[in-house]
């Protein structure tokens, strides 16, 4: 049984709008039966359209979330497509495994973090999801199934890979586990006063710590501009201490009728959360969930953003254009009055993925998010793409609601070699939206 179609939204506010449900399980019995296009939807954390299919048919993923087969002793896990990252982690870390690569929420679906390929504060040394891969189940519109890995049917394989879900439905995944000695991280912070520092602190730091990311204060501007707090940690090694409490989990209480996302507020919160944090650089223990997914403990942040939602916007940008093209878009920030809550920065690392279509590439990441203000927001979102393609990178897609046919094509110039992999049974409003002549 499915739910209404208002459950199917993605996380930065868009409805599903004249789409059909069916359940996956049903598709697989009769997938002649269904509208098209067709495309899978797991729990809708895309924040702009890739997970949207207006006028076709949304499969729901969540029945296909079995655990398959889990060999404990050499870490190789076979899931259903539809298991939630919530609840593999709940099973494999108390086993002494954990995820090799994981996004910044723990409630996505795998054969979500597949299609999009995510990447997580490893990738300097991990490179993205799709690197730990090993096989996958692959059933295109015509009924025919397929098992993809990297030495059969290889073009499938990579092209799936960050392939947005338009290669077809996948329905298993085998995944290479990585093995830790306990459920926690030994973490430091370490504070630093405009953008030269955080390349200065992120380039030591990939040497010597496997997770490295940056929070930065986006109200920061002239000498000061791109200050903020660095995160970078290791698995903890075993101990016979008590394990650190982890904060419960809270709902975000209201829907409110306008953004609580403002300059005003966000000034005060980024003095909050800069005062909070620890200035001695010391390691501390620290439980896995609350480094890895700080978010997750507050249900429905996103209402935050009010009810037009919110826009998110991420970019890469090779190491050598990499301060210039991050300090002109912080400008660029201020200039428009906008405030952004989440910003993010840190380094991409070397390792290619195998996908196709993988958004990562060697230099830095920088994400910014703002309430949904419409045309304003629409022309500060347009002037950061420029920045980043002026600048040799690319948009992130399964983060983009509105990026243009050509962003998309400069970001991604090998588009029209991976459109020939996708099932004509397939499509989505992200698809349709960038690739329209």
């Amino acid at each position: 049984m499915t739910a209404p179609l208002a459950r199917y939204r993605s996380w930065g506010g868009l409805a599903a709008r004249d789409s059909a449900i069916v359940d996956a399980r049903d598709w697989l019995d009769a997938p002649h039966r269904a509208r098209r296009p067709l495309l899978a939807y797991g729990n809708g954390r895309s924040y702009g359209d890739s997970c949207l299919n207006d006028g076709g048919t949304l499969i729901d993923m969540r029945g296909l979330d079995d655990i398959l087969a889990f060999d404990r002793e050499t870490g190789l896990i076979t899931c259903g497509a539809g298991l939630m990252l919530d609840r593999l982690l709940d099973i494999v870390v108390p086993a002494g495994w954990f995820p090799p690569v994981t996004p910044g929420t723990a409630f996505v679906t795998i054969g979500g973090a597949l299609a999009n390929d995510v990447h997580g504060k490893n990738h300097h040394g991990a490179g993205t999801f799709g690197c730990h891969v090993r096989a996958f189940e692959l059933v295109r519109s015509d009924g025919q199934r397929l098992i993809c890995a990297p030495d059969l049917n290889t073009e499938l394989f990579t092209a799936t890979i960050g392939g947005f879900g338009l290669t077809g439905l996948v329905t298993q995944v085998t995944l290479q586990l990585m093995p830790i000695a306990s459920a926690e991280m030994a973490q430091e912070v370490l504070h630093f006063g405009d953008l030269a520092g955080f390349f200065d602190i992120a380039a030591a730091s990939d040497a010597t710590h496997d997770y490295t990311v940056a929070w930065i204060d986006s109200l920061a501007g002239g000498r000061h501009l791109g200050r903020g707090v660095f995160f970078r940690a290791n698995h903890a090694p075993s101990s016979d201490a008590p394990a650190p409490r982890e904060a419960r989990s809270l709902p975000f209480p209201l829907k409110p009728p306008v953004p609580l996302i403002n300059r005003m507020t966000l000034s005060a919160f980024n003095w909050l959360y800069r005062s909070s944090q620890p200035r001695d650089g010391l390691e501390r223990r620290v439980p896995y969930r609350p480094f890895f997914y700080p978010l997750d403990r507050i249900h429905d942040w996103n209402r935050a953003y009010g009810p037009k939602g919110l826009r998110q916007f991420q970019c890469a940008v090779p190491m050598d254009k990499a301060h210039d093209a991050v300090a002109e878009m912080l400008r660029q920030t201020l200039a428009a009055g906008e405030a952004s809550f989440l910003t993010v920065l840190k380094l991409f690392g070397e390792r290619p993925s195998p996908g196709l279509m993988s958004f990562p590439m060697p230099g830095a990441t920088l994400t910014l998010d703002f309430p949904n203000r419409g045309a304003r927001t629409e022309r500060l979102l347009a002037g950061l793409d420029a920045l980043a393609i002026a600048a040799g990178g690319r948009i992130n897609p399964y983060k983009d609601a509105r990026m243009s046919s050509a962003s998309f094509a400069a970001s991604f110039p090998r588009w029209r070699d991976f459109a020939g992999y996708v099932d004509p049974g397939f499509s989505s409003d992200f698809w349709q939206r960038v690739t329209a002549v």
